[in-house]
């Protein structure tokens, strides 16, 4: 008989025998999967790992080569580490401190999902409720779906709203109504039986619940998380973070190294990424969760209506054999089970022009970690937090975290756009008068985009802030462009821009890069010269 089977058979009693005193529940509720089928932590294992946690930091900066990083540690409501790590701007003496503000990137997303619990449980929303009950101008491309989408569908990413839908609408400067009202037109994927991580989808939730409080949704973070848990350094607005005078720079990761390259303003996804804030504020939150909502002696969010945010609502990634774990989602967490039988709750954050944060709280042992950097996500923040929480519950480190989270973001990185990497034609075909290119091209999810003949070459213009590119010709009527630097285009990227020719005048045109859905189209107005 295999001997998961045998355990099953004898029964409780000889399980509970079998496990050290302190792993052992003296109770089983009724109704409840029982806790002491975890696995004791090892004796001294926190105390051990925060003693090497400064160490760890620097052997990751070392290997990643990461400007600067800052860490804070809490168990069983007391931060019991903070520690700031490198320089605030590489070539600059400012050094980071616990008191250095970061953006934290998709952090952002579990403390959005803090804010709705908190309003949940003032009874003025609830996770179930139909974004179309309070945002009645929000619609997506399938009409049923669009009446009964509910906040938490668009906060586990189960909406069917494709991967990154309207991040590139994002990066050319369009405002977050204006990208909202555009999603509509995203052809989209099965409904609850899908995930695609978007975050615009988290902005859409988040949007719902602040239009249910009646207030904007920065003023709201405020009001029910950030001021009551004394976050004076946290805000969801990025003038405040250019404000703050002890702040990290971004550092992109370009031709090999990290370099301050870029700003990188957020406040069109911000329920999703335009938190700014240091570890001693963000400990302060990751207390807040570990006491299952209160601080400082007052309630600030009911279980109930926090639970489901910590509770799996999607799959990431579904197991491919039996014997592998698969990866869950809840309302803005991610959530997982580790090797020892005890839950974790977490999430990482990452800005390409220059962020890597990562935190996860161990509510078995009362334990959180957070450690961001103002670096490019190369797995250096997620390789501190994993080590950490090795140490904190076996005594010692499974395995090589950073090669393995390294590999992991390489993707990221990955250029985008058909002409990538492509060597330019030998022979190339010859383009006609460039004059016959120009013009201003419609398209109703993109907007305009205007070609000009500037200093004898085609020059693209587009969004709402102007973005520019140059033309490079291909062959024939195709063109290359580097596309206008942003979050989602890496250092590399090249697209082609194809013309289509009718009586020797563009017609319309196609950029590759932006043509997923064939939604990079565009057409000459009817009647336009």
């Amino acid at each position: 008989m295999p001997p998961m089977i045998t355990l099953a058979l004898l029964g409780v009693g000889v399980i509970l025998a079998a496990l050290p005193a302190s792993a052992r529940s003296p109770t089983v509720v009724a109704g409840k999967s029982p806790g002491f089928d975890v696995i004791a932590l090892n004796e001294g294992g926190v105390a051990k790992a925060v003693r090497e946690l400064p160490d760890m930091v620097r052997a990751v900066m070392a290997r990643s080569q990461t400007p600067g990083v800052a860490v804070a540690v809490v168990q069983n409501g007391k931060t019991v580490y903070v520690g700031g790590f490198g320089v605030r701007r590489l070539g600059e003496a400012g050094a980071i401190t616990p008191e250095t503000v970061f953006q934290i990137a998709s952090m952002s997303k579990p403390m959005s999902a803090t804010i709705t619990a908190i309003a949940a449980s003032q009874g003025k929303v609830s996770w179930n409720d139909p974004v179309s009950s309070h945002l009645p101008w929000f619609r997506l491309k399938d009409p049923w779906v669009s009446d009964h989408a509910t906040i938490g569908d668009f906060f586990a990413h189960r909406s069917g709203l494709p991967h990154a839908a309207g991040d590139d609408l994002e990066d050319l400067g369009f405002s977050r109504k204006e990208i909202l009202s555009r999603l509509n037109q995203w052809p989209l994927d099965p409904f609850r039986a899908s995930y695609n991580y978007a975050n615009f989808g988290i902005t859409v939730g988040a949007e719902a619940v602040a239009a249910a409080m009646g207030e904007e949704w920065e003023d709201l973070a405020a009001r029910l998380l950030f001021r009551p848990l004394g976050m004076n350094a946290t805000s969801a607005r990025h003038a405040d973070f250019l404000a703050r005078p002890n702040r990290a720079s971004l550092h992109a990761f370009v031709s090999g190294r990290f370099q301050p390259l870029y700003d990188r303003d957020p406040d069109a996804q911000s329920p999703a990424g335009g938190v700014s804030s240091n570890v001693r504020d963000v400990a302060e939150w990751l207390k807040l969760l570990l006491a299952g909502g209160v601080h400082d002696g007052k309630r600030l969010f009911d279980a109930d209506k926090f639970m489901p945010a910590l509770t799996a609502q999607a799959t990431p990634h579904a197991p491919s054999s039996p014997d592998e774990r698969g990866a869950f989602y809840g309302y803005g967490f991610n959530v997982g089970v580790h090797a020892n039988g005890r839950t974790n709750f977490g999430h990482s954050g990452a800005f390409l022009l220059g962020a890597g944060t990562s935190f996860q709280i161990l509510p078995s042992a009362g334990l959180g970690v957070v450690v961001l950097t103002n670096g490019a996500p190369v797995g250096a923040a997620e390789a501190i937090v994993s080590q950490f929480m090795d140490i904190a519950q076996y005594g010692v480190s499974t395995r090589d975290w950073y090669a393995g989270y390294h590999q992991m973001m390489q993707p990221m990185f990955a250029p985008v756009g058909d002409l990538a990497g492509a060597a330019p034609p030998a022979n190339p075909a010859p383009a006609r008068p460039l004059a016959a290119y120009a013009g201003v091209f419609d398209n109703s999810y993109y907007g305009p985009v205007t070609i000009s003949v500037q200093d004898g070459g085609l020059q693209l213009q587009i969004g709402p802030k102007h973005r520019t590119a140059s033309l490079t010709h291909w062959s024939g009527d195709t063109f290359a462009m580097a596309p206008p630097s942003g979050e989602n285009e890496p250092e590399g990227s090249r697209s082609s821009v194809r013309f289509d020719i009718q009586g020797g005048q563009a017609k319309g045109l196609v950029i590759n890069y932006l043509d997923e859905a064939g939604l990079g189209r565009w057409r000459r107005p009817e009647g336009a010269p």
